[in-house]
C-alpha cells in the first residue's frame, strides 16, 4: 500500500453535533455576536425566555450552560423555548467549561459532553421536553419565596423612588413632543419582531412616537422605522440607531453615573441621563407617562405573570409593578392592538368581492339590455350592501 494513500485517507467522522463556539459571561454581549450554526456556551442561571428567543432567532446549533438553566426558584420559560425549537440544551456543566472553551474554535457536542476534537471540555445533563416539564413543575413550589422577595423589593423601591413615580421628579426633558400623542414602546422581548410587523397598520394610521428600549431601537430600525426616542445603555444599541437622529436617554445610577454615555458622545450624538433604580423599560414608560402621552402601546415588555417572573430580577420587577400601577389605563399591550387591526383588515377582501360582484352585474345589465326590471333589482342590491355598513 502506498504511503501517500495513507496520508490522504480521511479520518472517520466523529459523532455528535459540531460548530464554532461562541462564549461570554455577559449574555447580552454574547447574543450580539451569534451566527447560524454556532455552539453557544454561556453562564446563565434560570435561562429566561427573552434570551432563549434570541438564541432561536439566531438559529444556533446548540446551547451549553455552565449554570443550571432551571434552578427551582421559579418556573422560568427559557429552557422550554429551546427544547421546543429543537435546539439541544446541555445543562449545569460547571464554571470550568467557561475557561476551557476558546472563542471561535470548532467544538463537538455528543451525549452531553462538549469536545474539542477528541478532548472533552465539559459535561452536563441533556435537557428534553420531559425533563424540562418535570423541573418546571418542581419550580412552581418556589413561587411563594419569589413573591415574598418581590413584595419586599417593591416596598424598598417605593420608599426610594416615590417622588419619581408620583410626581415625575427627575424625569428628563426631551426634544420630541409626547404630550397628547400616542407612544409605541418597543423592547427586545417575546415575539417583539412579529408583533411590531403586525402593528404596521396601526403605526401608519396613528403615527405614534416610536421609542426603542435597548435592542428594541435596532428592532425599529430593522423594521424600516426611525426611532424618535431611545432609552438604553448605548453599549446595547448599534451605531446606526444611535445616530438616526433620535433623542437618546441613558439610564444612570442614582448617583448620576451613566455607563456607556461616552459612546454616544464619541459618535457626536447628544444624550441626557435618567438617574433611577428602575430598569430601562420602566424608565421609558415613566418618561412617556409624565410627559403626557395619550396612550402607550408596548411591544416586548412583560405582560403576563409567567413573563413577569421569568425575568428573574425581583428588584427591577418592583419598578415594573409600580410603574404599571402609576401609568394605569394608558398602557396597552401591543398584541391586543395587533389583533384589533387584524379584525379590521379582514373586511378588505369582503369589500373587494362585493365590488367585483356589483361591477359584474352592471356589465351584465348593460350588455343584455334587460330594462327597467333589471335596473330596479340592481338598486335593491345597492341598498342591501349599504345596510351592511351603516353610517
Amino acid at each position: 500500500m502506498k504511503l501517500s494513500g495513507l496520508l490522504h485517507r480521511s479520518r472517520p467522522e466523529l459523532p455528535g453535533l459540531a460548530g464554532p463556539v461562541r462564549t461570554d459571561r455577559r449574555t447580552e454581549s454574547l447574543l450580539r455576536r451569534l451566527r447560524p450554526g454556532d455552539v453557544v456556551v454561556l453562564d446563565e442561571v434560570d435561562l429566561d425566555r427573552a434570551t432563549a428567543d434570541a438564541l432561536v432567532t439566531a438559529r444556533v446549533a446548540a446551547v451549553v450552560n455552565a449554570a443550571p438553566s432551571i434552578s427551582g426558584r421559579f418556573p422560568n420559560l427559557g429552557p422550554q423555548v429551546l427544547v421546543e425549537a429543537g435546539i439541544p440544551l446541555v445543562d449545569d456543566c460547571g464554571a470550568e467549561i467557561m475557561r476551557a472553551v476558546k472563542e471561535g474554535n470548532r467544538v463537538r457536542l455528543h451525549d452531553g459532553v462538549l469536545y474539542s476534537g477528541e478532548q472533552p471540555l465539559g459535561e452536563g445533563r441533556t435537557q428534553t421536553e420531559d425533563t424540562v416539564a418535570d423541573a418546571l413543575d418542581e419550580a412552581k413550589q418556589g413561587l411563594t419565596h419569589q413573591l415574598e422577595a418581590f413584595a419586599a423589593n417593591t416596598i424598598e423601591f417605593m420608599r426610594r423612588e416615590r417622588s419619581l413615580l408620583l410626581d415625575g421628579h427627575g424625569v428628563p426633558d426631551v426634544d420630541v413632543v409626547l404630550d397628547g400623542r400616542p407612544v409605541l414602546v418597543v423592547a427586545a422581548g417575546f415575539d417583539h419582531a412579529d408583533v411590531l410587523k403586525r402593528l404596521r397598520a396601526y403605526v401608519k394610521e396613528y403615527r405614534p412616537v416610536l421609542v426603542g428600549v435597548g435592542a428594541g431601537a435596532d428592532a425599529l430600525v430593522a423594521a424600516k422605522y426611525r426611532p424618535d426616542l431611545i432609552v438604553a445603555d448605548p453599549s446595547e444599541v448599534s451605531n446606526q440607531a444611535l445616530t438616526s437622529g433620535a433623542d437618546v436617554v441613558v439610564p444612570a445610577f442614582p448617583d448620576g453615573h451613566a455607563p456607556g454615555l461616552h459612546r454616544v458622545q464619541d459618535l457626536g450624538a447628544s444624550a441626557v441621563t435618567f438617574p433611577s433604580m428602575a430598569n430601562p423599560e420602566d424608565l421609558a414608560l415613566l418618561l412617556a407617562h409624565h410627559h403626557g402621552a395619550s396612550m402607550i402601546v408596548t411591544v416586548g415588555l412583560s405582560a403576563s405573570m409567567g413573563e413577569f417572573l421569568d425575568r428573574g430580577r425581583s428588584g427591577s420587577n418592583a419598578s415594573t409593578f409600580l410603574t404599571r400601577l402609576q401609568a394605569g389605563g394608558t398602557v396597552v399591550d401591543g398584541t391586543m392592538i395587533a389583533q384589533m387591526y387584524r379584525g379590521r383588515t379582514a373586511f378588505a377582501p369582503l369589500l373587494l368581492l362585493v365590488a367585483a360582484a356589483v361591477v359584474a352585474v352592471v356589465v351584465a345589465v348593460l350588455v343584455s339590455g334587460a330594462g327597467p326590471a333589471a335596473l330596479e333589482w340592481l338598486r335593491g342590491l345597492v341598498e342591501t350592501v349599504r345596510s351592511w355598513f351603516p353610517a
